[in-house]
């Protein structure tokens, strides 16, 4: 059975009302990037990624091709095409006992995706 968690996820990131975060995230999470050396602390800077990567890779091409997951966390693989690349990647995500988010690793690849996502991201967050 899929834990909430994932399905409040699912749900939140089918839905694109991204203000949804504020009642899945902790205060303490965690955002890993694949770009950014440094882990982003806080759930501000959480829902900014989180948010901003929505408006990025939330197209109609978006779909989650596998989910792996135990009482914790999950693994959730994704495929998007974004300006013509193929983009793959994964989602990892761990949640608390209140089933909140503490932390948010995002993987991607092939290179080519990477620096395409690299720079949409920068330019979007740059926008905000």
């Amino acid at each position: 059975m899929q834990p909430e968690t994932v399905s409040r996820w699912l749900a939140l990131f089918e839905s694109g009302d991204m203000t949804g975060l504020d009642t899945l995230l902790a205060e303490d999470a965690v955002f890993m990037s694949p770009v950014v050396h440094t882990p982003q602390a806080g759930k501000a800077i959480t829902t900014k990624y989180l948010a901003t990567a929505h408006k990025v890779l939330g197209n109609a091409s978006f779909t989650y091709t596998g989910m792996w997951w135990n009482e914790t966390s999950a693994v959730l693989e994704f495929e998007v095409m974004v300006d013509g690349i193929a983009v793959n990647g994964v989602d990892m995500f761990a949640w608390n006992g209140s089933g909140r988010i503490t932390s948010f690793k995002v993987m991607i690849r092939p290179l080519k995706a990477i620096n395409l996502i690299h720079g949409l991201m920068r330019d979007a967050l740059m926008a905000a």
